[in-house]
Protein backbone atom coordinates (compact mmCIF):
# COMPACT_ATOMS: atom_id res chain seq x y z
CA UNK A 1 0.00 0.00 0.00
CA UNK A 2 2.83 2.42 0.87
CA UNK A 3 4.45 1.70 -2.50
CA UNK A 4 1.21 2.68 -4.25
CA UNK A 5 1.01 5.95 -2.31
CA UNK A 6 4.68 6.70 -2.90
CA UNK A 7 4.40 5.96 -6.63
CA UNK A 8 1.28 8.10 -6.96
CA UNK A 9 2.80 11.04 -5.14
CA UNK A 10 6.02 10.93 -7.13
CA UNK A 11 4.16 10.61 -10.42
CA UNK A 12 1.86 13.50 -9.56
CA UNK A 13 4.75 15.61 -8.32
CA UNK A 14 6.66 15.03 -11.52
CA UNK A 15 3.64 16.18 -13.50
CA UNK A 16 3.42 12.86 -15.30
CA UNK A 17 -0.19 11.98 -14.56
CA UNK A 18 -3.30 13.90 -13.68
CA UNK A 19 -4.22 13.71 -9.98
CA UNK A 20 -7.88 13.09 -10.75
CA UNK A 21 -7.08 10.11 -12.97
CA UNK A 22 -5.09 8.65 -10.10
CA UNK A 23 -7.99 9.27 -7.73
CA UNK A 24 -10.33 7.31 -9.97
CA UNK A 25 -7.86 4.45 -10.34
CA UNK A 26 -7.13 4.06 -6.62
CA UNK A 27 -8.77 5.11 -3.38
CA UNK A 28 -5.60 6.70 -1.99
CA UNK A 29 -6.54 10.30 -2.76
CA UNK A 30 -9.30 11.40 -0.49
CA UNK A 31 -10.32 14.76 -1.95
CA UNK A 32 -9.18 17.26 -4.54
CA UNK A 33 -8.18 20.74 -3.42
CA UNK A 34 -9.65 23.44 -5.63
CA UNK A 35 -6.86 24.66 -7.97
CA UNK A 36 -4.35 23.81 -5.26
CA UNK A 37 -3.67 20.15 -5.94
CA UNK A 38 -5.06 17.31 -3.88
CA UNK A 39 -4.89 15.71 -0.45
CA UNK A 40 -3.84 12.13 0.21
CA UNK A 41 -5.80 10.07 2.71
CA UNK A 42 -2.96 10.47 5.20
CA UNK A 43 -3.51 14.24 5.15
CA UNK A 44 -0.52 15.23 3.00
CA UNK A 45 -1.43 18.01 0.60
CA UNK A 46 0.12 17.84 -2.85
CA UNK A 47 0.11 21.28 -4.50
CA UNK A 48 -0.95 21.86 -8.08
CA UNK A 49 1.96 21.96 -10.49
CA UNK A 50 0.85 24.82 -12.75
CA UNK A 51 3.54 25.57 -15.36
CA UNK A 52 1.75 28.68 -16.69
CA UNK A 53 1.70 30.20 -13.21
CA UNK A 54 5.32 29.07 -12.85
CA UNK A 55 6.29 30.96 -16.02
CA UNK A 56 4.84 34.17 -14.60
CA UNK A 57 6.46 33.61 -11.20
CA UNK A 58 9.87 32.75 -12.68
CA UNK A 59 9.94 36.27 -14.11
CA UNK A 60 8.02 38.21 -11.42
CA UNK A 61 9.89 36.79 -8.43
CA UNK A 62 13.25 37.51 -10.04
CA UNK A 63 14.50 33.97 -10.73
CA UNK A 64 15.20 35.16 -14.29
CA UNK A 65 17.84 37.59 -13.01
CA UNK A 66 20.25 34.67 -12.44
CA UNK A 67 18.68 31.71 -14.33
CA UNK A 68 17.78 31.55 -18.02
CA UNK A 69 15.17 29.79 -20.13
CA UNK A 70 15.23 29.98 -23.95
CA UNK A 71 18.39 32.06 -23.70
CA UNK A 72 16.44 34.72 -21.77
CA UNK A 73 17.75 35.59 -18.34
CA UNK A 74 20.90 35.64 -16.30
CA UNK A 75 23.98 33.52 -16.57
CA UNK A 76 25.08 33.51 -12.93
CA UNK A 77 23.19 30.30 -12.10
CA UNK A 78 22.22 27.07 -13.90
CA UNK A 79 20.08 27.30 -17.02
CA UNK A 80 16.57 25.99 -16.41
CA UNK A 81 15.68 24.70 -19.87
CA UNK A 82 13.41 21.65 -19.69
CA UNK A 83 15.68 19.73 -22.04
CA UNK A 84 18.28 19.57 -19.26
CA UNK A 85 15.89 18.38 -16.55
CA UNK A 86 15.59 14.78 -15.41
CA UNK A 87 12.63 12.92 -16.92
CA UNK A 88 10.81 12.06 -14.82
CA UNK A 89 11.80 14.78 -12.38
CA UNK A 90 11.24 14.35 -8.66
CA UNK A 91 10.06 17.72 -7.38
CA UNK A 92 11.40 16.96 -3.91
CA UNK A 93 14.88 16.34 -5.37
CA UNK A 94 14.67 19.70 -7.16
CA UNK A 95 13.70 21.42 -3.89
CA UNK A 96 16.51 19.58 -2.07
CA UNK A 97 19.06 20.90 -4.60
CA UNK A 98 17.69 24.40 -3.98
CA UNK A 99 18.02 23.85 -0.23
CA UNK A 100 21.66 22.78 -0.58
CA UNK A 101 22.38 25.90 -2.62
CA UNK A 102 20.29 28.22 -0.43
CA UNK A 103 23.13 30.20 1.20
CA UNK A 104 24.64 31.14 -2.17
CA UNK A 105 21.23 31.80 -3.74
CA UNK A 106 20.13 34.03 -0.87
CA UNK A 107 23.37 36.01 -1.05
CA UNK A 108 22.88 36.53 -4.80
CA UNK A 109 19.22 37.47 -4.32
CA UNK A 110 20.13 40.05 -1.70
CA UNK A 111 22.88 41.44 -3.93
CA UNK A 112 20.84 41.53 -7.15
CA UNK A 113 17.30 42.13 -5.83
CA UNK A 114 17.98 43.77 -2.50
CA UNK A 115 16.14 41.01 -0.62
CA UNK A 116 15.64 37.28 -0.38
CA UNK A 117 12.98 35.81 -2.67
CA UNK A 118 10.17 34.27 -0.64
CA UNK A 119 8.07 31.48 -2.13
CA UNK A 120 5.04 29.61 -0.85
CA UNK A 121 4.82 25.87 -1.43
CA UNK A 122 2.29 26.45 -4.23
CA UNK A 123 4.59 29.00 -5.88
CA UNK A 124 7.59 26.68 -5.69
CA UNK A 125 5.50 23.84 -7.17
CA UNK A 126 4.46 26.10 -10.05
CA UNK A 127 8.05 27.15 -10.76
CA UNK A 128 9.20 23.52 -10.67
CA UNK A 129 6.41 22.66 -13.14
CA UNK A 130 7.56 25.46 -15.47
CA UNK A 131 11.18 24.33 -15.26
CA UNK A 132 10.10 20.87 -16.42
CA UNK A 133 7.58 21.89 -19.12
CA UNK A 134 9.13 22.46 -22.56
CA UNK A 135 5.81 23.59 -24.05
CA UNK A 136 5.30 26.30 -21.44
CA UNK A 137 8.95 27.33 -21.71
CA UNK A 138 8.49 27.82 -25.46
CA UNK A 139 6.02 30.61 -24.57
CA UNK A 140 8.54 32.39 -22.32
CA UNK A 141 9.79 35.66 -23.77
CA UNK A 142 11.26 39.01 -22.80
CA UNK A 143 7.66 40.30 -22.60
CA UNK A 144 7.08 38.10 -19.52
CA UNK A 145 9.64 40.03 -17.49
CA UNK A 146 8.16 42.85 -15.36
CA UNK A 147 9.67 46.31 -15.80
CA UNK A 148 11.28 46.37 -12.33
CA UNK A 149 13.01 43.03 -12.94
CA UNK A 150 14.08 44.15 -16.41
CA UNK A 151 15.70 47.24 -14.86
CA UNK A 152 17.61 45.06 -12.40
CA UNK A 153 18.80 42.79 -15.21
CA UNK A 154 19.94 45.58 -17.52
CA UNK A 155 20.35 48.62 -15.28
CA UNK A 156 23.63 50.29 -14.47
CA UNK A 157 23.06 50.75 -10.75
CA UNK A 158 23.91 48.43 -7.89
CA UNK A 159 20.45 47.29 -6.80
CA UNK A 160 21.67 45.72 -3.59
CA UNK A 161 22.14 49.22 -2.11
CA UNK A 162 18.82 50.73 -3.25
CA UNK A 163 15.85 50.92 -0.88
CA UNK A 164 13.29 48.24 -1.71
CA UNK A 165 10.43 50.66 -2.38
CA UNK A 166 12.42 52.30 -5.17
CA UNK A 167 13.11 49.07 -7.10
CA UNK A 168 9.52 47.88 -7.57
CA UNK A 169 6.75 48.94 -9.88
CA UNK A 170 3.60 48.23 -7.89
CA UNK A 171 1.45 48.72 -10.99
CA UNK A 172 3.20 45.72 -12.57
CA UNK A 173 1.13 43.40 -10.42
CA UNK A 174 2.99 43.08 -7.19
CA UNK A 175 4.34 44.48 -4.01
CA UNK A 176 7.86 43.31 -4.57
CA UNK A 177 9.68 40.06 -4.94
CA UNK A 178 8.16 38.55 -1.81
CA UNK A 179 4.64 38.87 -3.15
CA UNK A 180 4.99 39.82 -6.80
CA UNK A 181 2.48 37.25 -8.03
CA UNK A 182 -0.88 36.52 -6.54
CA UNK A 183 -1.25 32.83 -5.90
CA UNK A 184 -4.89 32.90 -6.96
CA UNK A 185 -5.73 30.43 -4.20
Amino acid sequence: MKDVIRSMALAALAGITAPYALAQETAQISKPMSRSGFVLENGLAIPAFDPEKGRRLFAAKGCVVCHSVNGIGGEDAPEFSAEYMDDPMNAFDFAARMWRGAPAMIAMQEEELGEQIELTGDELAAIIAFVHDADEQAKFSQADIPHDIEEIMHGDSDHGDEPEAETHDESAGGTGHTGGESSGN
